[in-house]
């Protein structure tokens, strides 16, 4: 790899759940207690410890928030995201509720707003309509919760064992035929209208930012956008992206999985920093 800065700042786009953060769930520690990172909390939630990182990604991210413009991208509703706690946490941009909202210094974006509410009124299906499919004659009894992400998409809490053969297909030709697309993640399944897409708002902030080069991280199929998007990308060798075997010419993949592959993101990213912003010789 050999890049070098033309005088543009760098941007750094990452998701968040198991790419940079993990829940005690998704660590995939691995070998004797003792031989554990050292971990910092990331996110509380009811006063419990939710989300961790550890000790030397913290540390890392610490030293991409000073040298680039560091955008957190996630699915997650704006109440969720701001129980994150990461450095610059509430200054610069972060993308929220899957590019829905884009949030600058803390505080929701209105012409990013404006913008996303025009492109729903005239591509897509408004949001009762796919509720309406999921809890009326279509229903499934493996879909067992249903909800929305401030009233833009919708996901439902899932059994996947249970799932009828077929159904994901049906329900995403449903949802294509009205502007919107389906994600299963997990037990999460997701539909989201066609124009609420990470990289779209990725992508403007690159714009309003003047970013040259792009660097960015994801694990699940709702990143593969940003990835594509990006001049370098780097995902875990986990999670959904793993599964099918998402490659792109300029893709990294970890060698570690669960929380140590947030920290080899963190240290491939870092690297990729020093020698962007390396003076030429």
């Amino acid at each position: 790899m050999s890049i070098h800065s033309s005088g543009a700042p760098v941007m750094v786009a990452s998701d968040l759940d198991r790419t940079l953060i993990y829940s005690v769930n998704s660590m995939a520690l691995v070998g004797s207690d003792h031989l554990a990172p050292r971990m910092v909390v990331a996110e509380v939630y009811d006063a419990a410890p939710l989300s961790f990182m550890t000790r030397t990604a913290e540390e890392l991210l610490e030293g991409i928030v000073e040298r680039s413009i560091f955008v957190p991208v996630t699915t997650r509703t704006r109440a969720q995201f701001s129980r994150v706690r990461l450095p610059g946490s509430g200054h610069g941009y972060a993308v929220t509720t899957n590019g829905a909202v884009l949030l600058h210094d803390g505080e929701p974006d209105g012409d990013w707003s404006r913008h996303i509410q025009r492109s729903l009124g005239s591509e897509c299906a408004p949001l009762d309509d796919v509720l309406c499919h999921l809890r009326g004659g279509a229903a499934v009894p493996a879909v067992l919760r249903v909800r929305t992400a401030e009233e833009y998409f919708v996901y439902s809490i899932v059994d996947r064992q249970a799932l009828p053969d077929g159904y994901l297909d049906e329900l995403g030709a449903w949802c294509e035929a009205r502007g919107w697309m389906t994600s299963l993640q997990g037990r999460k399944l997701y539909c989201v209208p066609a124009p609420i897409t990470k990289e779209a708002a990725v992508d403007e902030v690159r714009r309003r930012s003047g970013s040259g080069l792009l660097v960015a991280a994801g694990d699940s199929r709702l990143d593969a956008g940003i990835l594509e998007l990006a001049d370098i990308a780097i995902r875990p060798s986990h999670g959904e992206l793993d599964s099918d075997s998402f490659s792109l010419p300029n893709l990294t993949v970890t060698s570690a999985s669960g929380v140590l592959a947030g920290e080899e993101i963190l240290s491939f990213v870092s690297g990729v920093l020093a020698e962007t912003l390396a003076p030429l010789p």
